[in-house]
């Protein structure tokens, strides 16, 4: 083992010099064992006599209290430095893996995260679309439910409106053209002579102030007014008249 010792530090390089070899013993075992290591090492080998027992611990004393304890005793400063620099890279390559393994495992969740994340977003998006579609079919019967309501109001709201121009129309005035347009207009024209243009302005003027469920049906500043022309014996005259409907609709 002590040869091994020496090839080893001549090949790590920090043994560079011949070994000089001494026996520390006394009496007899001195002599047994520097005839063993003189074969076995095939060097001399130099014999010394151990110190007494206080002076060995006086000096191993001294030796612990001025010696380095970071340097070993049979280790060079260089060897010592790059060992410590290896035991330091050592350090910092496992904190370089530990900081990648953690880096990886964040990655890992975070794509978990996100995949969760996603399949949660798709399933809201779903959810929006089937109600978007429910909603949208509601707003088209809600305005084909509107459109039938408009038609049947006007529908009535025509029939009242000859009703009333039935009931109030004087005798002995022509009436030549009744119209409903637009849903929301009435217009009248007819012939009369000279002497029944006041009994035509009377006529206008119940139509406008014609109530329905105690509404007034027509609004007082719609239309256009009642006009005349006469033409030789007969006076033509027309108006129209506003459903007071149409100007609720415009609010």
């Amino acid at each position: 083992q002590i040869t091994q010792l020496v090839w080893a530090g001549e090949l790590e390089g920090w043994l560079t010099s011949p070994p000089t070899w001494h026996l520390v013993a006394e009496g007899a075992l001195a002599g047994e064992w520097e005839a063993f290591l003189r074969d076995g090492l095939g060097e001399p080998v130099e014999g010394i006599a151990p110190l007494p027992a206080p002076a060995l611990a006086a000096r191993t004393a001294r030796r612990a209290v001025a010696a380095d304890a970071s340097q070993p005793a049979l280790l060079p400063a260089d060897f010592s430095a790059r060992y410590h620099q290896q035991f330091v890279d050592r350090l910092w390559l496992r904190g370089l893996i530990a900081t990648g393994v953690l880096y990886a495992i964040a990655v890992v969740i975070y794509f978990c995260a996100t995949g969760v994340l996603g399949y949660q977003t798709r399933r809201v998006e779903r959810q929006v679309s089937g109600i978007s579609g429910s909603y949208t079919n509601t707003l088209l019967l809600k305005a084909r439910y509107d459109v039938l309501k408009d038609r049947q109001d006007l529908k009535y709201a025509a029939l009242d409106c000859w009703k009333i121009v039935s009931e109030n129309l004087p005798a002995g005035i022509s009436l030549q053209r009744f119209s409903f347009g637009d849903g929301h207009k009435l217009a009248l024209n007819g012939t009369v002579t000279p002497d029944q243009i006041t009994t035509v302005t009377d006529f206008y003027d119940a139509l406008r102030k014609t109530k329905v469920s105690d509404q007034p049906m027509f609004l007082t500043a719609g239309g256009d007014p009642l006009s005349y022309r006469q033409n030789g014996g007969q006076v033509t005259w027309n108006f129209s008249l506003e459903l007071r409907r149409a100007e609720e609709e415009k609010r």
